[in-house]
């Protein structure tokens, strides 16, 4: 029997009825795809939510200091000779201790910098090396003047385009018995002159190096 419509007044023709069907299956499908839309956003909101709070806070922890005189008691174990362990005192740190080499020569560098301040200073011993690995270091600059510090006689350098040799204007450098010592960067000269003293010894000891 046909359904009576009550704002009809009388049953539906099977128009009606394939009308008002398809007009709820509409309405159906559209409030599921709303319902589905909101459930997403709210996946969504909590995968975010829970990205950053796994995102740790805060500076990452600073990278300990190499430890100067413990690694250059192994070289001096492995290379037979003194090697050097500057101290630029107060204010300056290491944040780099390695062997490297330029142009085919090894070198134990050391890299400073003053907290808190932008600039550097490189201490360096060229393994079996001689004033040609200095030039090869300084890009060609050559020596023009020498000071003394501690009795001991330094070649000055001062390149004349820093931006091609890594920001460097200012450098040390002195024979020590099979090696070569160069004390380079863009700290001011008093700095370097204090990062040449405080491996005066090592210097002496090298030079007794047969």
């Amino acid at each position: 029997m046909a359904r009576v419509v009550a704002h009809l007044g009388r049953p539906e023709t099977p128009q009606e009825t394939a009308d008002r069907k398809a007009e709820f299956s509409r309405r159906y499908r559209s409030s599921k795809t709303f319902r589905n839309l909101i459930a997403a956003l709210l996946v969504i909101i909590a995968v975010v939510v829970v990205v950053i709070a796994a995102v740790p806070r805060g500076e990452p922890a600073p990278r300990p200091a190499p430890d100067v005189p413990a690694l250059a008691a192994e070289l001096e174990a492995e290379r037979g000779r003194p090697v050097l362990s500057p101290s630029l005192g107060e204010g300056w740190r290491v944040n780099q201790a390695t062997v490297e080499g330029v142009g085919g020569t090894e070198a134990w560098t050391m890299v400073y910098v003053r907290s808190g301040e932008t600039g550097f200073l490189r201490v360096a011993q060229g393994f079996d090396a001689d004033e040609a690995w200095v030039g090869q270091v300084l890009d060609g600059t050559r020596s023009t003047e020498t000071t003394e510090i501690d009795g001991i006689t330094w070649n000055i350098y001062r390149p004349a385009n820093p931006s091609g040799t890594g920001n460097i204007d200012y450098a040390l450098a002195t024979p020590a018995g099979p090696d070569y010592v160069l004390v380079y960067g863009d700290a001011a000269p008093e700095t370097a002159a204090l990062a040449a003293a405080s491996v005066t010894d090592q210097v002496e000891q090298l030079r007794e190096v047969p």
